[in-house]
């Protein structure tokens, strides 16, 4: 297969424009530091996928670079000389990116939903299938299904649900008794709601339980799981070789060993901090 290189438009020079984009969890992207609140200037030319500062207009395309499960998020914004792909993803280069605020996960999917709903119309808000595609249910009792590449399921109702079984795809449900579940390669699961639930079981997902009465479940292969002080942890160890069950692991965070806020790993059958 040969490598075609991205079309890109000529630089431009454009007032703002919002966009998206994920860093290391030190937020660090590429050896560059940046810090929430800050602008930052390039000098020089400006060219996508190679000189100055890059984010996605679709929160999904982020997905491309970082993955979901280990990394944080911002809103930036964009200005001066900016230069876009044509033919791959929404990604910018900008001589001038400013870190406006920080977006938690389960935010950032909302945000992903909304920007493809959008543009894809008000027929798939609730079930969507297609490539990058996003499903929403708001009202109580309602249910969110997005299964096509690197998509975003949310559903915000009481007792609502959202799944997500693309590739790098993401659920959030943040509903009284809701759940959310991700079965995506490198996807992840945040439930915020009382007595909700995220499961992730994809290769390398991860699952979060970001209320007191939640649980977060990772059973995929090397997956990960972290929970505030009060909510529960489950975590499968897998063999490498057959996928099978070797070991599990149930606490709840602020004692049983486990520590809030923290991401844990089943090895060897003892939990271990990872990133």
């Amino acid at each position: 297969m040969t490598w075609k290189k991205p079309a890109e438009t000529p630089p431009t020079s454009e007032t703002s424009v919002i966009a998206y984009k994920a860093f290391n969890r030190d937020w660090t992207c590429r050896g560059f530091q940046y810090r929430v609140g800050e602008t930052c200037e390039h000098e020089g030319e400006v060219k996508a996928c190679r000189a100055g500062f890059h984010a996605c207009e679709n929160p999904l395309d982020v997905f491309n670079y970082y993955e979901p499960a280990s990394s944080v998020f911002a809103e930036v914004s964009l200005g001066g000389d900016m230069a876009r792909e044509t033919d791959c993803d929404s990604k910018i280069a900008a001589a001038r990116i400013t870190i406006t605020a920080e977006i938690k996960l389960h935010d950032f999917i909302g945000r992903a939903v909304k920007w493809l709903v959008a543009r894809a119309g008000e027929a798939k808000t609730e079930h969507a299938t297609g490539d990058r595609s996003a499903a929403s249910a708001t009202g109580d009792r309602s249910a969110a299904s997005a299964t096509g590449d690197r998509n975003a399921a949310s559903a915000t109702g009481d007792r609502s649900a959202a799944s997500a079984t693309g590739y790098q795809s993401a659920a959030s449900a943040t509903g009284d008794r809701s759940a959310a579940s991700a079965t995506g390669y490198q996807s992840a699961a945040s439930a915020t709601g009382y007595q909700s639930a995220a499961s992730a079981t994809g290769y390398q997902s991860a699952a979060s339980a970001e209320h007191e009465t939640a649980v977060a479940m990772a059973s995929g292969l090397e997956g990960k799981a972290r929970a505030v002080a009060g909510a529960v942890i489950f975590l499968v160890e897998r063999c490498p070789e057959t996928g099978a069950n070797l070991n599990a692991f149930d606490g709840i965070a602020g004692r049983d060993g486990v520590k809030p806020d923290t991401w844990y790993r089943l090895v060897n059958n003892k939990i271990e901090e990872c990133d």
